[in-house]
């Protein structure tokens, strides 16, 4: 049987995001360290920002960190370190296998920084609790016998509440799915610690961020409620100053738009003229953008409750934390070119996003169906491309040429017979013998044809398996398929595979690879278990 492997894959993401990974934009990302003297250089300049040294202190009730995570908070801060940072906002059961390729690469990273240079470095993992859209947050993949099922919430009963304040109610039955996509579990503890977090009393923000925490602070990785009220409260005075300035930003993020068009890219967030980058809160709870026409009004409201758009978060986070660099995905890594004008227009530090490791990870009985049946992941990528592959090969033509050259065999004989033996023996005779021997014939054909659809169903119920394990739902296996049935299955080992990786990727940023591109071409291939 194979051995569970963790792949290397590329980041991907659209034409913008691949040029800001080559460094072909400076004018809208700002440059990346390229070796550890240029790591110190942008450490010192993090540290030397005013007001930082009790940043730990003061969010800590926000940070609520425990065991490792709150020993490498701790030495951070104590030693004037910085952060390196990752978020992403509730995913249900902890979202797919993206969530934690981030967290990996933000501790990978931390580590490559803090080895290197000397400097403390702690990774932080932004929760983005205070997100409306539940969508994203309502679902999840897993992988079955057969194809993948998709998991799902009801609708909460007021919409665009944030994720910290709608009711989880009874997900015994989501619970029940999930288990059963783990199978024959080996290492519990996922499953236990998903049981533990994901319950009635529970919210949906408020369940993924006790998750988030029960299997990232061992690891050392701190877990920041982003609705977390003091939290807020340290983040209001940045959020009523980007309403005074709301005109100004509208001009700058328009003018940011019409120069990525001209350049030749789509700006991955659309700018909403009209809108401030301001959420408040409505009387029963809802996020509402501001409108420009209020914003001043909202900003001299001492008792609005404020929170950030997806634009002005990075630059949000950077005011709080000593950050060095925001460990990005390809949509986020995208809509940094228009943070950039954010940050600029109101005076604020530019945050530096770098791209996270991507892997994909193929457990053992999926790489024995693929190699079973010659395939590769890649042949996956077209939805049905493999089946089709498959299907035409499973009907042999020469068994239906050999059947129908065997009827008209028989046909032919038996008018040979007749014609030749009509003294000897009545036409009956030979009749009733071709009509038994066709009526054989149809016996062997229904025969094959049985043989045939026993043998599709079980190829297509593989491929199903493959197709469910590495593109769910025809997406890329990182973005939508749950990561703890593969824990319950593989244990924590499948966790420092996926780290192993991830390392060779942050130690390639730290230590001089011209581009992240040459980066990802230098990690291993694959690591297995």
């Amino acid at each position: 049987m194979s051995e569970l492997t963790v792949r290397t894959a590329p980041l991907g993401g659209s034409a913008l995001v691949r040029a800001a990974v080559e460094g072909a934009l400076p004018t809208w990302f700002p440059p990346a360290p390229t070796d550890v003297a240029a790591w110190r250089r942008r450490a010192e300049e993090v540290r030397r920002h005013p007001g930082r040294t009790d940043w730990a202190e003061r969010l800590a009730p926000a940070f609520a960190a425990r065991g490792a995570a709150e020993a490498r908070l701790a030495r951070a801060a104590q030693g004037r370190g910085i952060v390196i940072t990752t978020g992403q906002q509730p995913g249900l059961f902890g979202g797919p296998v993206y969530t934690w390729s981030k967290a990996l690469s933000a501790l990978a990273l931390a580590d490559a920084i803090e080895g290197a240079t000397g400097v403390p470095t702690a990774p932080v993992f932004w929760a983005a609790t205070d997100d409306a859209d539940f969508g994203e947050a309502a679902a999840t993949w897993v992988a079955l016998p057969g194809g993948a099922a998709h998991i799902s919430l009801p609708p909460p009963p007021i919409a665009g509440l944030p994720l910290a304040d709608v009711p989880l109610g009874d997900v015994r039955e989501q619970l029940a799915t999930l288990a059963r996509a783990a199978g024959s579990v080996a290492h519990p503890d996922p499953l236990r610690l998903v049981e533990r977090a994901y319950h009635s009393r529970a919210t949906v923000g408020g369940a993924y961020l006790a998750l988030l925490r029960g299997l990232l602070e061992p690891l050392g990785i701190a877990v920041l409620d982003a609705s977390h009220p003091l939290l807020r409260a340290r983040a209001d005075g940045l959020l009523r100053r980007a309403l005074r300035r709301a005109d100004v930003l509208d001009d700058a993020l328009m003018a940011r738009a019409a120069a990525l068009r001209e350049a030749g890219f789509e700006p991955q967030v659309s700018p909403v003229s009209g809108l401030s980058l301001v959420f408040e809160r409505s009387e029963d709870g809802a996020k509402t953008r501001v409108p420009l026409p209020r914003a001043e009004a909202v900003a001299d409201d001492g008792q609005a409750t404020l929170s950030s758009t997806v634009l002005l978060r990075p630059v949000v986070e950077r005011h709080l934390l000593p950050t060095a660099a925001y460990v990005a995905g390809p949509g986020e890594l995208a809509y940094f070119a228009q943070v950039g004008a954010v940050a600029e227009t109101l005076e604020a530090e530019p945050p530096l996003a770098l791209p996270r490791w991507s892997c994909t990870i193929i457990e053992p009985h999926v790489a024995d169906l693929l190699d079973r049946y010659g395939l590769t992941e890649d042949d996956f990528r077209e939805p049905h491309a493999a089946e089709r592959t498959l299907a035409s090969t499973l009907l042999p033509t020469r068994v239906h040429d050999a059947l129908r050259e065997l009827r008209a065999s028989v046909e032919r004989a038996g008018v040979a017979l007749r014609e030749a033996g009509a003294p000897l023996l009545p036409d009956a005779v030979p009749d009733g013998f071709a009509r038994r021997t066709g009526e054989q014939l149809d016996r062997l054909e229904r025969r094959y044809r049985a043989a045939v659809k026993r043998a599709e169903a079980d190829v297509f119920r593989d491929l199903g398996t493959v197709r469910g394990a590495l593109y769910p739902g025809g997406v890329r296996q990182e973005r939508a398929l749950n990561l703890l049935p593969t824990l319950a299955r593989h244990g924590p080992g499948v966790i420092d595979l996926m780290l192993d990786a991830a390392r060779v990727h942050a130690g390639i940023l730290v230590h001089g690879a011209p581009s992240a591109v040459e980066a990802r071409r230098a990690a291993p291939a694959e690591v297995q278990l």
